[in-house]
């Protein structure tokens, strides 16, 4: 596991912890949906670049 990959799954998981916050909130919808979007491109980017696999 590198240090990158580390990093991305991490900040991946914050911003799930915004996400239910944000909804527990009842922020707008659209700006959920955006943080999603990112919280998702974090942590699959994150996963892929893990050594397992290649």
């Amino acid at each position: 596991m590198t240090g990158l990959s580390t990093l991305l799954i991490f900040v991946g998981l914050f911003l799930v912890g915004g996400i239910i916050s944000f909804a527990k909130n009842q922020m707008p919808k659209s700006l959920i949906v955006l943080l999603s979007f990112g919280a998702a491109m974090c942590l699959v980017a994150g996963v892929m670049r893990l050594e397992v696999w290649s």
